[in-house]
């Protein structure tokens, strides 16, 4: 079952930074096919068709400003739905003029990162454009490592295996994996997901996190744990190491 949260393509002419970046989003939760050129990225979206391209300024053949003039005068460059909204592209280089900045926005990119980058935030950055433009991710699906949640299907996949939560468990993941890196306060979480005031019994909360852990961060094959305790802070869900 493919449970990726978007297909991206990444192009890059530097072996290293495409196999390292590639492998990044691929942990982050998302497929990704790449390509060395901008011959081999017109290709790639014609076969592929992905959500998104990650694009690199400078090209072998030709330059990213020119991949993306292609990709826009030419239906492959279209996305799933045949409309002409197109495929949305994230230029990345080490440029970061300004002139260079409103040359590839004007070429028809959707944003512009200059490396380097923080993986965090050129991830941040994808999904914004995704929920932009109607993609993937607009489903509101959440996916940390081999962890992933569906809202509108109230399911969660752990390891490829279902997991069954209850209805509080259930919103309380979504809470933590919705703030993905960022430590919550036991009060956050009793104000989000019991709607207390401050009159709440926060031990409630320790209770329910451990009922998690068991369920989400117990299971057989030695998953990475994923809910850590700050002490005398909160809880935070982190992406393993890799």
């Amino acid at each position: 079952m493919d449970t990726a949260e978007a297909s991206l393509l990444v192009v890059d002419d530097e072996p290293n930074i495409r196999e390292l970046l590639s492998a990044s989003l691929r942990f982050a939760g998302f497929r990704v096919a790449s390509a060395a050129s901008g011959a081999e990225a017109v290709a790639a979206v014609a076969r592929n068709r992905p959500d998104l391209v990650l694009l690199d300024v400078m090209l072998p053949d030709m330059d990213g400003f020119a991949v993306v003039r292609r990709l826009r005068d030419d239906p492959a460059g279209q996305t799933r739905q045949g409309e002409r909204d197109r495929i949305p592209v994230i230029f990345l280089t080490a440029k970061d003029g300004v002139d260079d900045k409103i040359s590839g926005l004007t070429a028809g990119g959707d944003d512009y990162v200059t490396k380097p980058f923080s993986l965090e935030e050129l991830i941040a950055r994808i999904r914004a454009i995704l929920r932009r433009t109607g993609g993937p991710a607009d489903s509101g699906r959440l996916v940390v490592a081999d962890l992933e949640l569906d809202p509108v299907g109230h399911q969660v996949i752990r390891d490829g295996k279902a997991v069954s939560l209850s209805p509080t468990e259930f919103k309380l993941l979504e809470y933590l994996m919705s703030n993905t890196g960022r430590v919550v306060s036991k009060m956050q979480i009793l104000d989000h997901v019991w709607a207390y005031d401050f009159g709440g019994d926060l031990s409630i909360v320790e209770s329910y996190i451990s009922y998690l852990r068991r369920k989400v961060d117990s299971g057989a094959g030695g998953v990475p744990k994923l809910i850590h305790t700050v002490r005398g802070i909160g809880y935070v869900l982190r992406r393993p190491a890799a």
